[in-house]
């Protein structure tokens, strides 16, 4: 795969909280570039913990590392895979070829729901699911990570809202008790004769949430101990914009300088903005080399499920109502969405709009007239 150089930019978290003017707009007008062109940029001054994270992957590989049947009671389909385990060939990119991503993860909310939320859309706020006899740290490690991340996502969606002229708490706002989730991932080894035949540990997609925070993976040897990558074509790429010029966008590598994460536009943000900011189309390419694996973390953050998803006043454009109509209910948004890549099952679908319609015939039946 090509890799073409770009100059993704980079922004300080230090930036957007200072009280100092001129940094908070060099900070947004990183934010306008980078998720105006590339859907994604470099974050440093972030508050994670690189020595904790790589203790939260060696859990996690300790954990995944267990055999299928000591992990399936943590692979909830009744839930949607939102917490606990979900196994290798489950999800599968909607723009894809209909290959399922070649990797494990595990899902928790790294904070409780309100109740409320729990009542409308009980499969998008489920209680977290922990092994009993989970490795040290996996549990206090996936939390931690979590709420770091979403704290420099914070930092991050008020400055993207001053790079676009919005109030601050604009999009912070449209966030509050949504359905956060953070995520580990491990990508499955390949056989000899899977490398090179055109199987991707990732599908190209877009993430369908406001905004993804990834604090950097790494790679295992066949042997299963941290090693640097494998060969050049394997990591994480992106597709930048299509122009004019290049109608396709092109295609970068995603590597972040060294000590920063990287945070990438969702669709829920390229709704609301109109296409002002642009959802990251992204793939995890394997390497050419059998017995390699990949892990990697990521943290989604969510509008709240009763948020209409639709431009905001300022972004709608006749071309965007058009891009975008129609509105829709943000968890009926995610139930929709968790369908097309697998997750939920076809049925989950019955849930949406008016279910009471045998009512008149169970009135009938019990030979009521009222």
């Amino acid at each position: 795969m090509a890799e073409l150089p770009m100059n993704i930019p980079t922004v300080d978290l230090a930036d957007l909280s200072s009280e100092d003017p001129s940094r908070i707009e060099r900070g947004a007008l990183a934010l306008r570039e980078a998720f105006g062109v590339f859907g994604l940029v470099y974050v440093k001054n972030h508050g994670v913990d690189a020595q904790a994270l790589e203790r939260l992957y060696d859990a996690f590989g300790a954990f995944i590392a267990r055999p299928t049947e000591a992990k399936r009671p943590y692979g909830r389909a009744d839930i949607w895979y939102q917490r606990g385990w979900t196994p290798p060939n489950t999800e599968v990119a909607v723009a894809g070829n209909g290959q399922p991503d070649f990797k494990e993860c595990y899902f928790a909310a790294p904070y409780p729901p309100d109740e409320n939320s729990v009542l409308e859309f009980p499969n998008l706020y489920p209680d977290n699911i922990w092994p009993e006899d989970a490795p040290p740290y996996f549990q206090e490690g996936l939390l931690s990570l979590g709420r770091s991340l979403h704290e420099a996502g914070l930092s991050l969606l008020k400055g993207a809202a001053v790079a676009l002229g919005l109030p601050q708490t604009t999009f912070t706002g449209f966030c509050e008790r949504g359905p956060h989730v953070t995520r580990a991932l491990q990508y499955l080894p390949l056989k000899p004769s899977q490398v090179n035949t055109g199987i991707l540990w990732g599908e190209e997609h877009t993430d369908f949430n406001l905004l993804t925070l990834l604090p950097g993976g790494r790679f295992l040897d066949p042997q299963a101990r941290p090693a640097p990558r494998p060969d050049d074509q394997s990591g994480l790429y992106l597709r930048t914009r299509a122009t004019p010029e290049q109608p396709k966008g092109r295609l970068v590598r995603g590597v972040a300088p060294a000590g920063c994460i990287v945070a990438q536009v969702g669709q829920q943000l390229e709704i609301l903005t109109g296409g002002t900011f642009l959802a990251t189309p992204h793939v995890i390419t394997a390497p050419g080399v059998p017995g390699w694996q990949r892990q990697s973390a990521a943290h989604f953050m969510h509008v709240h499920t009763s948020t209409v998803l639709f431009p905001l006043e300022k972004f709608r454009t006749p071309e965007a109502v058009r891009n975008y109509a129609p509105p829709v209910l943000a968890g009926t948004y995610d139930i929709k969405t968790l369908v097309d890549i697998g997750l939920a099952s076809p049925d989950a679908l019955d849930q949406l709009g008016y279910r009471h319609y045998d009512r008149l015939h169970r009135m009938r039946a019990d030979g009521s007239s009222t």
